[in-house]
């Protein structure tokens, strides 16, 4: 099965989240917060040339020459949006493109800062490979985890698959 970012993502934020999106149960296009985090990413994006970039399966919202840009509606999860973005990096190192990343939130909930600068480096690169390792035996698992409730869950696109 082909890792993207958003299953990184998916597996921090919720594992069983990550295993339905990795098998093809996607509940996104129901969401109005999906919906709304879409429509403020192409208002965002109009008129610039470096948006929404396409290679080998992942795609970066914004490259620079400098960065690789995450764009997301809120702080929300910022660890899952940091992994997903060191996987970008790692990606795009393999590919010969040495990049910073960089987080930038629309809406601020939680961080003091609107945007997240972090790196691909001797510390992160490791961990960022177990973490695929970890995804890989986890989606070729049967069935997801059982669901267990948390106050993230009552916005979740799953939500009524999860509980109803």
């Amino acid at each position: 099965m082909r890792i993207t970012g958003t299953i990184v993502n998916y597996y921090i934020h919720c594992k069983r989240q990550c295993w339905l999106f990795a098998h093809k149960m996607n509940f996104e296009d129901d969401s109005e917060d999906v919906r709304t985090g879409r429509i403020l990413h192409e208002i965002r994006s109009e008129g610039r040339n470096n948006t929404e970039i396409q290679i080998e399966g992942i795609k970066v919202d914004k490259m620079t020459e400098e960065y690789v840009v995450e764009l997301k509606k809120s702080d929300a999860d910022v660890e899952a949006t940091k992994w997903q973005t060191l996987y970008y990096l790692y990606i795009l190192k393999q590919k010969g493109l040495d990049r910073k990343g960089r987080l930038e939130f629309i809406e601020r909930n939680k961080q003091n800062h609107r945007t997240v600068e972090l790196e691909l480096d001797k510390r992160t690169e490791p961990e960022l490979i177990r973490l695929l390792d970890d995804i890989e035996v986890y989606l070729q698992q049967d069935k997801p985890v059982p669901a267990i409730y948390a106050k993230k869950c009552e916005r979740c696109a799953y939500y009524a698959y999860c509980y109803i």
